[in-house]
């Protein structure tokens, strides 16, 4: 098997991270995988907004969990109601994902840029995790005033974000794979 599919197979979401923060060069060859991520019509739509500050990690952390508090998701907001709550489970690095909405496939775009950052990462034995709630919270009217702290572009919409950092804990087992995913017309 080659690097490429070892490297999908074995890449898991992580929910706990050392504090140690993950280094530059790695940091910068996960941003990069990103940058050379498919997008429809070739637009690279996305902005990457790097956040490594604690305190910043900490406002943002904050603003989603009064987003879930007030969700009216009850599951959602039993999580936030959780005292050592971290939208990305104290991760020392955090990729928010924002895209020009006015391109034909941002949303998409914004995915597969992350994915693409997930597997580079997976391939530097840094763990990642898929961080939706933030675009959630953060395409609020509410929390509009920090997205200039957040470097994100005007006009800009928030799709998504990953947690980054070194894993805690063993990579977990595979989730058993759906079956009848796959329809052959030959």
């Amino acid at each position: 098997m080659n690097e490429t599919m070892k490297t999908i197979l074995n890449r898991r979401s992580f929910r706990a991270y050392k504090p140690e923060q993950i280094k530059d060069q790695e940091l910068q060859t996960i941003l990069e995988a990103g940058k050379f991520a498919p997008s429809g019509m070739n637009t690279q739509p996305w902005h990457f907004s790097v956040i490594q500050n604690k305190d910043v990690l900490n406002k943002i952390n904050g603003i989603v969990k009064e987003g879930l508090l007030k969700s009216g998701n009850p599951q959602m907001a039993g999580r936030a109601k959780d005292e050592n709550f971290s939208i990305f489970y104290h991760a020392p690095t955090l990729i928010i994902v924002s895209a020009d909405p006015k391109v034909p496939t941002p949303q998409f775009d914004s995915a597969i840029a992350l994915s693409y950052m997930f597997l580079a990462a997976a391939s530097l034995d840094i763990g990642s995790c898929w961080i939706q709630a933030i675009s959630v919270a953060f395409n609020s009217e509410s929390a509009k005033p920090m997205l200039k702290e957040l470097a994100i572009p005007e006009g800009y919409t928030i799709y998504s974000a990953g947690a980054f950092g070194y894993p805690a804990v063993e990579a977990p087992a595979p989730a058993p794979r759906k079956e009848g995913t796959v329809s052959f017309i030959k």
